[in-house]
């Protein structure tokens, strides 16, 4: 189990079995065809759990969730992962 913090304060936990998910790699390869297919990158990272509790973790005072921010902390998440790979 990989731990982790981004900057924000977000809190998550990933399971070797879902960074090890080449459905995962499928996904996150059709990024750059279909960015569209980020919802579901964040699902297979995250879970269905982590991937609610992040939304609540952006959504704005007005009760949106901004793909900003979503995207800031997806990229963070797998920059942490690159960081930890490298130590």
């Amino acid at each position: 189990m990989i731990k982790g913090k981004t900057k924000s304060g977000f809190e998550y936990k990933l399971s070797e079995k879902r960074l090890n998910n080449y459905e995962l790699l499928e996904a996150i390869a059709e990024i750059e065809e279909d960015p569209l297919i980020v919802a579901k990158v964040v699902n297979l990272l995250l879970g269905k759990e982590q991937t609610s509790k992040l939304k609540d973790h952006v959504r704005t005072k007005d009760g949106l969730v901004s793909t900003d921010r979503m995207t800031e902390e997806i990229t963070e998440i797998f920059k942490g992962q690159d960081q930890t790979k490298n130590s």
